[in-house]
């Protein structure tokens, strides 16, 4: 049996629930706290004919209904007075909820728009300690917090699973996991991904989120996330977390999500699973997104 193309994504996601849908993608800000507020943003950016719509899938997001130009070119976003960031990517960090004075762990942090929406939750108080392993997206990082007004973070250029060597233990920490995408935003998805990629990457996003929860604290709070949403990426990693790590899921509460799926291909998981948000992109109109909240035994 063929292990990619449209045709065997369609039938997969139709066995989860879901479906292969056009959706089209509005743009999406999140203002900077930072910085600015959302009252103040608007206002200018209305003055110079943008108009926005409030985004209710996050706090301080806001869906551009149109603009005369781009904005990821003006005077505001240069000065770092909001980030381009889809709102179902806002979300994974609300889910997380850091707070001022905690140490917070951001797992997989370029380019940087969880991170500085983590120091942004935080008011810039408290440490946030963002790990990167590939050097080429290390710029990108470093050049976001600059620009987003992060003063509160510490950048490790390094495998996530040498965060041990710190001797920390975190109160929050995200994993937003390198994962295969979904087609929504990627042109030709279906024919570039397979299967057999797919269950390598849920090695990967093992291995980290194993790593995130050996430095979490004793009741800390770990946030997994992806865009992807394949089962083995996502439902799959969380049943192998509850059975093999320290740690309990407790509900994510995303306004428009659906649960976990807990019958994944005749396999029946964990129903702690169901705990989990479901992004699917044709019933949020977002690109699609996998969130769960583990709390650490």
């Amino acid at each position: 049996m063929a292990s990619a193309g449209r045709e065997f994504f369609q039938e997969r996601y139709e066995q989860l629930g879901g479906e292969v849908a056009s959706v089209q993608i509005t743009q999406s800000i999140r203002v900077n706290t930072l910085k600015t507020t959302c009252k103040e943003l608007i206002s200018r950016l209305s003055s110079k004919g943008v108009v926005l719509e409030r985004e209710p899938l996050a706090k301080n997001a806001y869906r551009v209904v149109s603009s005369p130009f781009s904005l990821g070119a003006i005077t505001e976003y240069l000065l770092g007075l909001y980030a381009l960031q889809e709102v179902a990517a806002q979300i994974p960090v609300e889910v997380l909820a850091p707070r001022q004075g905690e140490l917070v762990l951001d797992c997989c942090a370029a380019p940087g728009g969880k991170s500085s929406q983590i120091a942004q939750l935080m008011k810039n108080k408290g440490r946030l300690v963002c790990y990167e392993l590939k050097p080429h997206r290390l710029k990108s990082l470093l050049v976001n917090l600059e620009r987003m007004g992060v003063k509160n973070a510490v950048v490790f250029r390094a495998d996530v699973s040498r965060v041990r060597l710190l001797n920390k233990e975190f109160d929050k920490v995200l994993v937003d996991a390198p994962c295969s995408g979904n087609y929504v935003l990627e042109k030709g998805w279906f024919e570039k991904r397979r299967l057999e990629g797919i269950l390598r990457n849920a090695q990967i996003q093992r291995k980290i989120l194993s790593s995130a929860v050996s430095v979490a604290r004793q009741g800390g709070v770990i946030v997994y996330s992806t865009c992807s949403l394949e089962p083995e990426e996502n439902e799959l990693v969380i049943d192998w977390a509850i059975r093999n790590l320290p740690v309990k899921v407790v509900l994510a509460n995303v306004k428009g999500a659906s649960p976990g799926v807990v019958d994944v291909f005749g396999a029946r998981l964990h129903s702690d699973v169901s705990k989990c948000a479901r992004l699917w992109p044709h019933k949020t109109k977002t690109q699609g997104f996998f969130i769960a909240k583990l709390v650490k035994k």
